[in-house]
Protein backbone atom coordinates (compact mmCIF):
# COMPACT_ATOMS: atom_id res chain seq x y z
CA UNK A 1 0.00 0.00 0.00
CA UNK A 2 1.40 3.46 -1.37
CA UNK A 3 -0.21 5.28 2.09
CA UNK A 4 0.36 3.81 5.20
CA UNK A 5 -0.90 6.27 8.05
CA UNK A 6 -1.07 3.16 10.44
CA UNK A 7 2.66 2.77 9.94
CA UNK A 8 3.21 6.53 10.46
CA UNK A 9 1.31 5.99 14.11
CA UNK A 10 3.19 2.58 14.88
CA UNK A 11 6.71 4.46 14.74
CA UNK A 12 5.41 7.37 16.90
CA UNK A 13 3.90 5.03 19.24
CA UNK A 14 7.30 3.37 19.74
CA UNK A 15 9.13 6.42 20.06
CA UNK A 16 6.75 7.57 22.53
CA UNK A 17 6.91 4.65 24.07
CA UNK A 18 10.94 4.99 24.60
CA UNK A 19 10.48 8.31 25.55
CA UNK A 20 8.22 7.94 28.28
CA UNK A 21 10.70 4.53 29.28
CA UNK A 22 13.84 6.45 29.59
CA UNK A 23 12.04 9.59 31.14
CA UNK A 24 10.77 6.85 33.94
CA UNK A 25 13.79 5.93 35.12
CA UNK A 26 15.44 9.22 34.94
CA UNK A 27 12.87 10.54 37.31
CA UNK A 28 12.83 7.15 39.39
CA UNK A 29 16.81 8.07 39.87
CA UNK A 30 15.96 11.61 40.67
CA UNK A 31 13.54 10.81 43.51
CA UNK A 32 15.81 9.10 44.92
CA UNK A 33 18.89 11.35 44.87
CA UNK A 34 17.58 14.88 45.19
CA UNK A 35 13.65 14.48 46.88
CA UNK A 36 14.42 11.37 48.94
CA UNK A 37 15.42 12.69 52.56
CA UNK A 38 17.00 9.25 53.25
CA UNK A 39 20.75 9.08 52.95
CA UNK A 40 22.64 7.34 50.42
CA UNK A 41 26.02 5.50 49.73
CA UNK A 42 26.89 5.57 46.12
CA UNK A 43 28.24 8.05 43.58
CA UNK A 44 25.50 10.00 41.62
CA UNK A 45 26.12 9.69 37.76
CA UNK A 46 22.96 10.55 35.90
CA UNK A 47 24.18 10.60 32.64
CA UNK A 48 25.86 7.18 32.64
CA UNK A 49 22.49 5.62 34.48
CA UNK A 50 20.46 7.91 31.32
CA UNK A 51 22.62 6.44 28.71
CA UNK A 52 22.34 2.49 29.81
CA UNK A 53 18.71 2.34 29.93
CA UNK A 54 18.25 4.08 26.58
CA UNK A 55 21.03 1.33 25.05
CA UNK A 56 18.27 -1.09 26.45
CA UNK A 57 15.46 0.45 24.90
CA UNK A 58 15.39 -2.36 22.43
CA UNK A 59 14.64 -4.73 24.72
CA UNK A 60 11.91 -2.86 25.76
CA UNK A 61 10.37 -2.43 22.61
CA UNK A 62 10.69 -5.54 21.59
CA UNK A 63 8.83 -7.09 25.24
CA UNK A 64 5.86 -4.70 24.07
CA UNK A 65 5.78 -5.75 20.75
CA UNK A 66 5.93 -9.55 22.03
CA UNK A 67 2.55 -8.69 24.29
CA UNK A 68 1.07 -7.41 21.10
CA UNK A 69 0.98 -3.79 22.09
CA UNK A 70 1.59 -2.25 18.73
CA UNK A 71 -1.31 -4.88 17.31
CA UNK A 72 -4.23 -2.56 15.15
CA UNK A 73 -6.91 -3.19 17.87
CA UNK A 74 -4.63 -2.07 20.61
CA UNK A 75 -2.77 1.45 19.31
CA UNK A 76 -6.50 2.45 17.89
CA UNK A 77 -7.38 2.19 21.90
CA UNK A 78 -10.28 -0.54 20.94
CA UNK A 79 -9.34 -2.65 23.87
CA UNK A 80 -8.05 -0.01 26.35
CA UNK A 81 -8.80 -2.71 29.46
CA UNK A 82 -6.11 -5.53 27.58
CA UNK A 83 -3.79 -2.24 27.09
CA UNK A 84 -3.70 -1.42 31.05
CA UNK A 85 -3.14 -5.04 31.92
CA UNK A 86 -0.23 -5.60 28.90
CA UNK A 87 1.48 -2.60 29.56
CA UNK A 88 1.84 -3.67 33.74
CA UNK A 89 2.89 -6.79 32.60
CA UNK A 90 5.71 -4.96 30.05
CA UNK A 91 6.23 -2.59 33.12
CA UNK A 92 7.24 -5.48 35.11
CA UNK A 93 9.32 -7.95 32.40
CA UNK A 94 10.99 -5.25 31.76
CA UNK A 95 12.32 -3.51 34.90
CA UNK A 96 13.35 -7.27 35.55
CA UNK A 97 14.97 -7.95 32.13
CA UNK A 98 16.97 -4.78 32.81
CA UNK A 99 17.81 -5.89 36.46
CA UNK A 100 19.15 -9.26 34.99
CA UNK A 101 21.45 -7.49 32.75
CA UNK A 102 22.58 -5.64 35.24
CA UNK A 103 23.63 -8.94 37.54
CA UNK A 104 24.95 -10.48 34.64
CA UNK A 105 26.84 -7.45 33.33
CA UNK A 106 28.62 -7.12 36.45
CA UNK A 107 27.46 -3.14 36.63
CA UNK A 108 25.70 -1.42 39.68
CA UNK A 109 22.79 0.10 37.58
CA UNK A 110 20.86 0.18 40.68
CA UNK A 111 22.51 1.23 43.65
CA UNK A 112 19.20 0.75 45.53
CA UNK A 113 16.59 -1.20 44.62
CA UNK A 114 14.19 1.30 45.34
CA UNK A 115 15.00 3.04 41.85
CA UNK A 116 13.93 -0.25 40.20
CA UNK A 117 10.56 -0.40 42.23
CA UNK A 118 9.86 3.37 41.45
CA UNK A 119 10.89 2.87 37.63
CA UNK A 120 8.78 0.12 37.02
CA UNK A 121 5.38 2.00 38.35
CA UNK A 122 6.22 5.24 36.88
CA UNK A 123 7.04 3.11 33.08
CA UNK A 124 3.72 1.69 34.06
CA UNK A 125 1.85 5.01 34.49
CA UNK A 126 3.77 7.26 31.70
CA UNK A 127 3.58 4.58 28.90
CA UNK A 128 -0.46 4.86 29.58
CA UNK A 129 -0.41 8.50 29.75
CA UNK A 130 1.97 8.92 26.61
CA UNK A 131 -0.49 6.68 24.45
CA UNK A 132 -3.35 8.53 25.30
CA UNK A 133 -2.07 12.03 24.79
CA UNK A 134 -0.54 10.32 21.11
CA UNK A 135 -3.94 8.90 20.41
CA UNK A 136 -5.15 12.81 21.00
CA UNK A 137 -2.72 13.57 19.18
CA UNK A 138 -3.92 11.40 16.23
CA UNK A 139 -7.58 12.44 16.44
CA UNK A 140 -6.97 15.71 16.13
CA UNK A 141 -4.87 15.09 12.79
CA UNK A 142 -7.36 13.02 11.24
CA UNK A 143 -10.27 15.88 11.93
CA UNK A 144 -8.11 17.96 9.84
CA UNK A 145 -8.24 15.42 7.06
CA UNK A 146 -5.09 14.33 7.43
CA UNK A 147 -3.42 10.48 7.84
CA UNK A 148 -6.45 9.12 6.52
CA UNK A 149 -7.65 6.29 4.44
CA UNK A 150 -9.25 7.15 1.03
CA UNK A 151 -11.49 4.44 0.99
CA UNK A 152 -14.26 2.90 -2.02
CA UNK A 153 -16.88 0.51 -1.34
CA UNK A 154 -18.30 -1.72 -3.55
CA UNK A 155 -20.97 -4.07 -3.95
CA UNK A 156 -24.85 -4.18 -3.19
CA UNK A 157 -25.28 -5.08 0.35
CA UNK A 158 -26.09 -3.95 3.39
CA UNK A 159 -22.94 -3.75 4.46
CA UNK A 160 -22.21 -1.05 2.21
CA UNK A 161 -24.35 1.19 3.73
CA UNK A 162 -23.44 0.28 7.41
CA UNK A 163 -19.38 0.59 6.29
CA UNK A 164 -20.74 4.15 4.72
CA UNK A 165 -22.17 5.06 8.19
CA UNK A 166 -19.50 4.14 10.23
CA UNK A 167 -16.67 5.92 8.34
CA UNK A 168 -18.99 9.15 9.11
CA UNK A 169 -19.92 8.60 12.68
CA UNK A 170 -15.83 6.85 13.52
CA UNK A 171 -13.45 9.26 11.46
CA UNK A 172 -10.93 8.29 14.03
CA UNK A 173 -10.92 4.85 12.62
CA UNK A 174 -8.78 6.29 9.83
CA UNK A 175 -11.36 6.03 6.77
CA UNK A 176 -12.57 8.65 4.91
CA UNK A 177 -15.35 7.86 2.08
CA UNK A 178 -13.84 8.64 -1.50
CA UNK A 179 -16.19 6.77 -3.72
CA UNK A 180 -19.28 4.07 -3.74
CA UNK A 181 -20.29 1.37 -6.37
CA UNK A 182 -23.35 -0.08 -5.13
CA UNK A 183 -26.79 0.92 -6.00
CA UNK A 184 -28.99 3.86 -4.54
CA UNK A 185 -30.56 2.54 -2.03
CA UNK A 186 -27.41 0.63 -0.37
CA UNK A 187 -26.20 4.83 0.29
CA UNK A 188 -27.73 6.83 2.64
CA UNK A 189 -29.26 9.76 0.26
CA UNK A 190 -26.73 12.37 1.39
CA UNK A 191 -23.61 10.16 0.56
CA UNK A 192 -25.13 9.74 -3.30
CA UNK A 193 -22.58 12.13 -4.26
CA UNK A 194 -19.84 9.68 -3.81
CA UNK A 195 -21.64 7.08 -6.34
CA UNK A 196 -19.70 5.61 -9.23
CA UNK A 197 -21.44 3.48 -12.09
CA UNK A 198 -18.32 1.36 -12.18
CA UNK A 199 -14.82 0.66 -9.99
CA UNK A 200 -12.59 1.70 -13.17
CA UNK A 201 -14.64 5.06 -13.00
CA UNK A 202 -14.06 5.53 -9.30
CA UNK A 203 -10.36 4.05 -9.18
CA UNK A 204 -9.56 7.16 -11.40
CA UNK A 205 -11.06 10.06 -9.77
CA UNK A 206 -10.90 9.23 -6.62
CA UNK A 207 -7.33 7.96 -5.82
CA UNK A 208 -8.04 6.02 -3.11
CA UNK A 209 -6.00 3.98 -1.02
CA UNK A 210 -8.43 0.84 0.20
CA UNK A 211 -11.32 -0.97 -1.40
CA UNK A 212 -13.84 -2.70 0.53
CA UNK A 213 -15.74 -5.23 -0.84
CA UNK A 214 -19.49 -6.31 0.41
CA UNK A 215 -20.67 -8.54 -2.19
CA UNK A 216 -18.92 -11.81 -4.03
CA UNK A 217 -19.50 -10.33 -7.56
CA UNK A 218 -16.45 -10.16 -9.63
CA UNK A 219 -14.16 -10.62 -6.72
CA UNK A 220 -11.17 -11.49 -8.53
CA UNK A 221 -11.58 -8.51 -10.85
CA UNK A 222 -12.05 -6.27 -7.80
CA UNK A 223 -8.81 -7.74 -5.66
CA UNK A 224 -6.40 -8.06 -9.32
CA UNK A 225 -7.36 -4.02 -9.17
CA UNK A 226 -6.51 -3.23 -6.40
CA UNK A 227 -3.54 -5.72 -6.55
CA UNK A 228 -2.40 -3.80 -9.81
CA UNK A 229 -2.40 0.04 -7.93
CA UNK A 230 -1.25 -1.20 -4.50
CA UNK A 231 -4.42 -0.87 -2.74
CA UNK A 232 -5.41 -2.16 0.80
CA UNK A 233 -8.05 -4.89 -0.04
CA UNK A 234 -11.17 -5.78 2.64
CA UNK A 235 -13.72 -8.25 1.19
CA UNK A 236 -16.56 -7.83 3.67
CA UNK A 237 -18.47 -11.17 4.51
CA UNK A 238 -21.94 -11.69 4.35
CA UNK A 239 -21.92 -14.17 7.21
CA UNK A 240 -19.92 -13.42 9.90
CA UNK A 241 -19.15 -17.02 10.35
CA UNK A 242 -17.83 -16.82 6.94
CA UNK A 243 -14.49 -18.83 7.26
CA UNK A 244 -11.35 -16.56 7.08
CA UNK A 245 -8.62 -19.01 6.67
CA UNK A 246 -7.05 -16.81 3.20
CA UNK A 247 -7.34 -12.97 5.09
CA UNK A 248 -6.71 -11.55 8.69
CA UNK A 249 -10.34 -11.18 10.01
CA UNK A 250 -10.64 -7.13 11.73
CA UNK A 251 -13.95 -5.56 12.89
CA UNK A 252 -14.86 -2.14 11.18
CA UNK A 253 -17.12 -1.02 13.36
CA UNK A 254 -19.30 -4.20 14.55
CA UNK A 255 -18.92 -5.76 11.04
CA UNK A 256 -16.21 -8.16 10.28
CA UNK A 257 -14.30 -7.73 7.28
CA UNK A 258 -11.12 -9.75 5.80
CA UNK A 259 -8.32 -8.10 5.06
CA UNK A 260 -6.37 -10.08 1.98
CA UNK A 261 -2.93 -9.24 1.75
CA UNK A 262 -0.82 -9.25 -1.02
CA UNK A 263 2.19 -9.56 0.99
CA UNK A 264 2.54 -9.83 4.75
CA UNK A 265 5.12 -6.92 4.62
CA UNK A 266 2.83 -4.47 5.97
CA UNK A 267 2.48 -2.42 9.50
CA UNK A 268 4.89 -4.09 12.39
CA UNK A 269 6.56 -6.44 9.73
CA UNK A 270 7.66 -3.50 7.51
CA UNK A 271 9.20 -1.80 10.35
CA UNK A 272 11.03 -4.92 11.30
CA UNK A 273 12.71 -5.34 7.81
CA UNK A 274 13.57 -2.00 7.52
CA UNK A 275 15.00 -1.93 11.14
CA UNK A 276 16.98 -5.10 9.89
CA UNK A 277 18.29 -3.46 6.85
CA UNK A 278 19.83 -0.77 8.94
CA UNK A 279 21.68 -2.45 11.49
CA UNK A 280 22.23 -5.08 9.19
CA UNK A 281 23.18 -3.12 6.17
CA UNK A 282 25.35 -0.07 8.03
CA UNK A 283 27.29 -3.33 9.37
CA UNK A 284 27.88 -4.74 6.22
CA UNK A 285 28.56 -1.06 4.45
CA UNK A 286 31.41 -0.74 7.24
CA UNK A 287 32.81 -3.94 6.41
CA UNK A 288 33.06 -3.41 2.71
CA UNK A 289 34.45 0.13 2.56
CA UNK A 290 37.95 -0.96 2.62
CA UNK A 291 37.38 -3.84 -0.21
CA UNK A 292 35.39 -1.30 -1.96
CA UNK A 293 37.62 1.28 -1.85
CA UNK A 294 40.57 -1.54 -3.42
CA UNK A 295 37.94 -2.45 -6.34
CA UNK A 296 37.42 1.38 -7.02
CA UNK A 297 41.28 2.14 -7.20
CA UNK A 298 42.06 -1.34 -9.43
CA UNK A 299 39.42 -0.39 -11.90
CA UNK A 300 41.07 3.17 -11.96
CA UNK A 301 44.07 2.11 -12.33
CA UNK A 302 43.01 -0.53 -15.25
CA UNK A 303 41.07 2.50 -16.98
CA UNK A 304 41.63 5.84 -15.74
CA UNK A 305 39.99 8.18 -17.97
CA UNK A 306 36.55 6.08 -17.34
CA UNK A 307 34.83 6.02 -13.72
CA UNK A 308 34.92 2.77 -11.77
CA UNK A 309 31.58 2.93 -10.89
CA UNK A 310 28.30 2.98 -12.90
CA UNK A 311 24.44 4.04 -12.07
CA UNK A 312 20.86 3.12 -13.57
CA UNK A 313 17.45 3.45 -12.76
CA UNK A 314 15.54 0.06 -11.59
CA UNK A 315 11.95 -0.05 -10.28
CA UNK A 316 11.37 -0.76 -6.51
CA UNK A 317 8.15 -0.76 -4.37
CA UNK A 318 5.17 0.87 -6.19
CA UNK A 319 6.94 1.29 -9.44
CA UNK A 320 9.27 4.04 -7.46
CA UNK A 321 12.29 4.58 -9.69
CA UNK A 322 15.74 4.20 -8.16
CA UNK A 323 19.51 5.03 -8.95
CA UNK A 324 21.00 1.51 -8.44
CA UNK A 325 25.00 1.91 -7.78
CA UNK A 326 27.35 -1.09 -9.37
CA UNK A 327 31.05 -1.20 -10.06
CA UNK A 328 31.28 -0.87 -13.69
CA UNK A 329 32.33 -4.40 -15.38
CA UNK A 330 31.22 -4.10 -18.63
CA UNK A 331 33.19 -2.10 -21.49
CA UNK A 332 32.53 1.71 -21.93
CA UNK A 333 30.99 2.01 -24.92
CA UNK A 334 28.21 -0.80 -24.13
CA UNK A 335 27.77 1.21 -20.61
CA UNK A 336 24.16 1.92 -20.28
CA UNK A 337 23.03 0.27 -23.41
CA UNK A 338 20.07 -2.50 -23.57
CA UNK A 339 21.61 -6.03 -24.53
CA UNK A 340 19.67 -5.81 -27.75
CA UNK A 341 21.67 -2.49 -28.30
CA UNK A 342 24.71 -3.09 -27.52
CA UNK A 343 25.03 -6.35 -29.57
CA UNK A 344 23.73 -4.61 -32.26
CA UNK A 345 26.45 -1.76 -31.87
CA UNK A 346 29.44 -4.75 -31.78
CA UNK A 347 27.85 -6.37 -35.24
CA UNK A 348 26.94 -9.40 -33.67
CA UNK A 349 22.77 -9.13 -33.38
CA UNK A 350 23.02 -13.21 -33.82
CA UNK A 351 23.80 -12.60 -29.94
CA UNK A 352 20.46 -11.31 -28.97
CA UNK A 353 18.72 -14.11 -29.29
CA UNK A 354 21.07 -16.34 -27.49
CA UNK A 355 21.30 -14.42 -24.50
CA UNK A 356 17.86 -13.91 -24.10
CA UNK A 357 16.88 -17.54 -24.77
CA UNK A 358 20.29 -18.28 -21.99
CA UNK A 359 18.09 -16.54 -19.66
CA UNK A 360 19.66 -12.71 -20.45
CA UNK A 361 23.46 -14.64 -19.89
CA UNK A 362 26.12 -15.55 -22.04
CA UNK A 363 28.94 -18.09 -21.29
CA UNK A 364 31.86 -15.26 -22.88
CA UNK A 365 29.65 -11.87 -23.07
CA UNK A 366 32.06 -10.00 -25.39
CA UNK A 367 30.57 -6.53 -23.22
CA UNK A 368 32.14 -7.22 -19.97
CA UNK A 369 35.51 -6.54 -18.63
CA UNK A 370 38.76 -9.22 -17.57
CA UNK A 371 38.12 -7.46 -14.05
CA UNK A 372 34.65 -7.17 -14.60
CA UNK A 373 33.77 -10.98 -15.37
CA UNK A 374 35.92 -11.44 -11.84
CA UNK A 375 33.40 -9.23 -10.23
CA UNK A 376 30.40 -10.22 -11.26
CA UNK A 377 31.16 -14.10 -10.84
CA UNK A 378 32.34 -13.19 -7.10
CA UNK A 379 29.32 -10.56 -6.82
CA UNK A 380 31.41 -7.92 -5.75
CA UNK A 381 29.93 -5.49 -8.38
CA UNK A 382 26.90 -5.30 -6.00
CA UNK A 383 28.90 -3.36 -2.81
CA UNK A 384 27.85 -0.26 -3.72
CA UNK A 385 24.34 -1.21 -3.60
CA UNK A 386 24.69 -0.94 0.34
CA UNK A 387 24.59 2.69 0.28
CA UNK A 388 21.14 2.16 -1.23
CA UNK A 389 19.98 -0.21 1.17
CA UNK A 390 20.55 2.24 4.23
CA UNK A 391 19.32 4.73 2.34
CA UNK A 392 15.92 2.72 2.21
CA UNK A 393 15.79 2.77 -1.82
CA UNK A 394 15.98 -1.10 -1.51
CA UNK A 395 15.86 -3.66 1.13
CA UNK A 396 18.78 -6.05 2.14
CA UNK A 397 17.07 -8.80 0.35
CA UNK A 398 14.07 -8.83 -2.07
CA UNK A 399 13.07 -9.60 -5.64
CA UNK A 400 15.30 -8.78 -8.03
CA UNK A 401 15.42 -4.55 -9.11
CA UNK A 402 13.68 -4.40 -12.68
CA UNK A 403 14.95 -2.91 -15.23
CA UNK A 404 11.56 -0.24 -16.83
CA UNK A 405 12.15 -2.12 -20.06
CA UNK A 406 11.57 -5.68 -18.74
CA UNK A 407 8.25 -5.12 -17.17
CA UNK A 408 6.95 -6.91 -20.57
CA UNK A 409 8.13 -10.28 -18.78
CA UNK A 410 6.49 -9.88 -15.91
CA UNK A 411 2.96 -11.02 -16.09
CA UNK A 412 2.82 -10.19 -12.24
CA UNK A 413 4.50 -7.43 -11.58
CA UNK A 414 2.69 -5.50 -9.56
CA UNK A 415 2.58 -8.48 -6.99
CA UNK A 416 6.56 -7.95 -7.60
CA UNK A 417 6.29 -4.69 -7.06
CA UNK A 418 4.29 -4.38 -3.96
CA UNK A 419 7.62 -4.76 -1.60
CA UNK A 420 10.70 -3.10 -1.83
CA UNK A 421 13.84 -4.61 -4.43
CA UNK A 422 16.56 -6.48 -3.04
CA UNK A 423 20.55 -6.70 -2.93
CA UNK A 424 20.09 -10.35 -2.64
CA UNK A 425 17.07 -12.84 -3.02
CA UNK A 426 15.24 -16.34 -3.26
CA UNK A 427 15.93 -16.41 -5.98
CA UNK A 428 19.49 -15.86 -5.93
CA UNK A 429 20.56 -17.91 -3.53
CA UNK A 430 18.73 -20.98 -4.79
CA UNK A 431 21.04 -21.41 -8.04
CA UNK A 432 21.76 -17.92 -9.49
CA UNK A 433 22.24 -18.44 -13.21
CA UNK A 434 21.66 -22.05 -12.52
CA UNK A 435 17.87 -21.16 -12.61
CA UNK A 436 15.61 -20.37 -15.51
CA UNK A 437 13.81 -16.62 -15.95
CA UNK A 438 10.55 -18.26 -15.00
CA UNK A 439 11.92 -20.03 -12.27
CA UNK A 440 13.72 -16.62 -10.77
CA UNK A 441 10.34 -15.08 -11.32
CA UNK A 442 8.02 -17.55 -9.63
CA UNK A 443 10.62 -17.66 -6.73
CA UNK A 444 10.37 -14.05 -6.43
CA UNK A 445 6.72 -13.97 -6.16
CA UNK A 446 7.28 -17.05 -3.56
CA UNK A 447 8.95 -14.85 -1.25
CA UNK A 448 6.39 -11.49 -1.85
CA UNK A 449 4.01 -13.75 -0.81
CA UNK A 450 5.47 -15.80 1.96
CA UNK A 451 7.76 -13.36 3.39
CA UNK A 452 8.88 -14.19 7.04
CA UNK A 453 11.82 -12.48 9.35
CA UNK A 454 13.21 -15.98 9.58
CA UNK A 455 13.30 -16.39 5.87
CA UNK A 456 15.23 -13.54 5.18
CA UNK A 457 17.70 -14.20 7.74
CA UNK A 458 17.79 -17.63 6.37
CA UNK A 459 18.58 -16.12 2.91
CA UNK A 460 21.09 -13.83 4.26
CA UNK A 461 23.20 -16.97 5.31
CA UNK A 462 22.82 -18.83 2.42
CA UNK A 463 24.16 -15.02 0.14
CA UNK A 464 26.90 -15.60 2.00
CA UNK A 465 27.28 -19.37 1.32
CA UNK A 466 26.17 -18.96 -2.22
CA UNK A 467 29.18 -16.21 -2.60
CA UNK A 468 31.77 -17.73 -0.95
CA UNK A 469 31.50 -20.95 -3.11
CA UNK A 470 30.44 -19.56 -6.22
CA UNK A 471 27.32 -21.53 -6.17
CA UNK A 472 25.56 -21.04 -9.78
CA UNK A 473 28.09 -17.92 -10.65
CA UNK A 474 29.65 -17.48 -14.01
Amino acid sequence: MKKDPGLVFRICLMLGDAIAIIASFVFAYYLRTNIDSRPYYFTENPWEFTLTIALLIPAWLIILAILGLYNQDIFLGKSRSREVLRLLAASAIGVMTIITFDFFAGGDLFPVRIVAVWAAVLCFLSLILMRTFLRFLRKQVIRRDRGTLRAIVIGNSKNTEYLINHFLAFPEDGYRLAGVVASSKYIPKDQRKHQYSSLKDALKKCHPDVIFQTDERQTDYVYTKAINQHLLYYFVPSEAALSSHFGRPELIGNTPAILVKVTPLIGNAKIAKRTMDIIFGGILLLLALIPMGIIWLVLKISDFRHPATYSEYRLSRYNKKVKIHKFRSMKMEYSGLSPEEAFQKMGHPELIKKYRKNGDYLNKDPRITKIGKFLRATSLDELPQLFNVVKGDISLVGPRALVPGELRNYGDRSLLLSVKSGLTGLAQVSGRRDISFEERRALDLYYVQNWTFFMDLQIILRTVTAVLFRKGAK
